[in-house]
């Protein structure tokens, strides 16, 4: 199958192209640097050394990689012309909460970058490949946290005894999940007007460090970001354990969401590639649901294993969120396709944990505190011992 993934440099899209390269693949993709760009503006860096992206295309192939936006439209449509993908991975998104809520410039960014470059892709679609396959990342966090049980995208409902399956309701809780939202109607009414087919995926926060693919080839590596922007909440916690820095848990940490690894995440994507929708279908895609507290619980339990002291704090929640909730999201149609989870959270945070202690001089302490507000302020939260 020839499958083309937009974010190929990313987190998610280098080891997804290695993984689909295994097994017996033909991958190709395109990035604009953007993610490394946006991360070394915040002061941060991945922790974890990677290959820059044109030591990437030579892994790949010379041909392999494209060095451009999908907000580019004739560009990308070009590529798209040329190469005549079977299936296209849309990663290539600004993803990040903190980030889209910095400022009216953030983001009007955010917005603008993840829902035009979406239409763009649909539009291309339509006019050069019809019949390819688009694996669409969204995220769980576009349904926020209702207090009802969440099914894989639509839901019945009934008014005046009349019932009819709708697009279960969402309620984001940042600016970002709101483009997500955006991207999941526009694509949904695409498929529904011009025959379009695509699985969007309604993902956790992923963890984790690598992937079988990768071996212990460091050229191989995929990024790993743990700063208060970039970083998903388990691997910051884990940066923060490997430096001796206080395993930062926001407000009373009882707050609820969905987690898979990296390992996870690769496995499902690859499932849904390899088995097509025929119209528009979405996916849950995790493993558990966790705690913010029962994550913290589990670095301190690992780290302690590795002769790593910890401790944990309490951080003044710069969110506005539910910090109590009920959550409970259904995931039935990937393991219903043979996704089987690879290893547990424990195994791989202890993966985590010794990966990130060879590169522990790469952590800057000075970007773990959140100072990124949801109420429009830029201060510190307060940080107490638990």
């Amino acid at each position: 199958m020839k499958i083309f993934i937009i974010g190929i440099d990313g987190y998610l899209g280098w080891p997804l192209a290695l993984h689909l390269r295994e097994r017996g693949h033909e991958v190709s993709g395109c990035d604009n640097g953007l993610r490394r760009q946006l991360v070394q503006e915040e002061g941060s860096d991945s922790a974890i050394p990677i290959a820059d992206i044109y030591e990437r295309a030579i892994i790949l192939g010379e041909s392999n990689i494209h060095y451009n936006d999908v907000m580019d439209y004739k560009e990308t449509e070009a590529i798209i012309k040329e190469i005549m993908p079977d299936a296209i991975v849309h990663l290539g998104e600004i993803a990040s909460a903190p980030y889209s809520m910095m400022s009216a410039k953030h983001c009007a960014f955010t917005n603008i970058n993840n829902i035009v470059g979406t239409l763009n892709l649909l539009h291309i679609m339509r006019d050069i490949c019809p019949e390819a396959h688009l694996l669409k990342l969204g995220t769980l966090g576009e349904y926020g946290t209702p207090n009802t049980d969440i099914p894989e995208g639509f839901g019945m409902m009934e008014y005046n005894g009349r019932k009819d399956v709708f697009a279960f309701p969402k309620a984001a809780g940042s600016f970002y999940h709101w483009t997500k939202v955006h991207d999941s109607n526009n694509v949904m009414f695409a498929c529904k007007i011009w025959g379009l087919r695509a699985t969007d995926i309604m993902q956790g926060p992923v963890y984790g460090t690598r992937i079988k693919a990768m071996g212990d080839d460091p050229k191989l590596c995929t990024r790993f970001d743990y700063d208060q922007v970039w970083g998903t909440v388990l691997n910051r916690l884990c940066a923060q354990a490997v430096v001796g820095h206080p395993l930062t848990v926001y407000g009373s940490g009882d707050q609820q969401r969905a987690f898979l690894s990296l390992e996870d995440s690769i496995q499902c994507m690859t499932l849904a590639l390899e088995h097509p929708s025929e119209g528009y279908r979405v996916f849950n895609q995790f493993d558990k649901v966790y705690s913010i507290r029962e994550l913290a619980e589990v670095v301190t339990s690992v780290a302690d294993s590795l002769g790593l002291k910890t401790h944990r704090a309490k951080v003044e929640n710069p969110r506005i969120e539910k910090e109590e909730h009920y959550y409970n999201p259904e995931c039935k149609k990937l393991p219903e396709l043979g996704y089987i989870p690879a290893m547990s959270i424990e195994n791989t945070v202890a993966q985590i944990l010794k990966d990130l202690l060879k590169h522990k001089d790469r952590i800057n302490l000075d970007v773990l505190l959140p100072d990124i507000r949801w109420d429009g302020s830029r201060r510190q939260s307060k940080m107490e011992k638990l």
